[in-house]
């Protein structure tokens, strides 16, 4: 049995606890979570490196995944753009099923090779590309059909999973497989494996890019002013990093189209023609 799919001996008697005896269980293997990803540190790094050479030849990143891991993928996918300023088509998330997926679950959907390869055959990908396979227990068969074609279209394939040696890391060239263990509830790996999943999805997007630029220092370089939160946001950036006031960094911001980049560099400019 996949160490994901069996009973927890500590949360047997959960559903007799009181609500703070039962967050204290939950709490109690969330922290597995965050310390199963330390054995993984050097296998997510070789996905990252991965991922970045092919990217800064002109390739994307793609996710692909069923269920909660479908909807963590598009998820992490769907975030790149406000973060990091890129386009919504150089990290894209396929969950199997569809968008339709996203708010309702869709289990059929995974038993599906054909669809897998389907889907992501749609994107016309390139041996430049990357794909992260992303099933719990490893072996989703529309994740196994979309990793395959991956590897027939020499894309970088990577397979992100809870259960070493499992189907979808006999494919990739890379495998990582946080030993997160039972679930409080078993089986349902919406929770510890979920949360281990979405921090290494993170930390591969962010790792990515941070090394393709889209990261000064450790401020959001590349923002768009969409919206009150963000254009305060962007004017406190500017502040921060050239050493002027609110007001003067509005300034530079508004002179130079409300871009980042291009208002640090005109202040630089300013203070050398000085």
């Amino acid at each position: 049995m996949l160490k994901t799919e069996e009973r927890n001996t500590a949360t047997i008697h959960i559903d007799r606890a009181s609500s703070a005896e039962m967050l204290v269980l939950i709490q109690n293997e969330n922290r597995r979570a965050v310390d199963a990803i330390d054995a993984e540190l050097e296998h997510i790094a070789r996905a990252v490196d991965g991922i970045v050479e092919r990217m800064r030849q002109g390739g994307r990143l793609f996710y692909v995944g069923c269920g909660t891991s479908g909807r963590l993928g598009v998820l992490d996918a769907s975030e790149c753009p406000p973060t990091f300023g890129v386009s919504p088509d150089l990290v894209v998330g396929i969950i199997a099923g569809g968008d339709g997926a996203l708010r309702h679950a869709v289990e059929g959907a995974e038993d599906s090779d054909t669809d897998g390869a389907r889907d992501l055959s749609a994107y016309s990908l390139t041996e430049l590309d990357s794909v992260v396979g992303i099933s719990v227990a490893g072996g989703a068969s529309y994740v196994l059909g979309a990793l395959r074609y991956a590897k027939e279209m020499g894309a970088f394939c990577v397979a992100l999973s809870c259960n070493k040696g499992c189907p979808i890391e006999e494919i990739a060239d890379v495998g990582i497989h946080p030993d997160t263990g039972a679930e409080v509830i078993a089986g349902s790996t919406r929770m510890k494996a979920g949360s281990a999943h979405k921090m290494i999805l993170n930390m591969i997007s962010t790792s990515v890019m941070i090394q393709l630029g889209h990261v000064y220092e450790n401020l959001m370089i590349n923002l768009r002013p969409t919206n009150r939160k963000l254009r305060a946001r962007m004017i406190r950036i500017v502040g921060d990093i050239c050493g002027v006031t609110e007001a003067r960094a509005e300034v530079l911001l508004e002179e130079n189209g409300f871009e980042i980049r291009r208002a640090v560099e005109a202040e630089k400019k300013a203070r050398n023609a000085t």
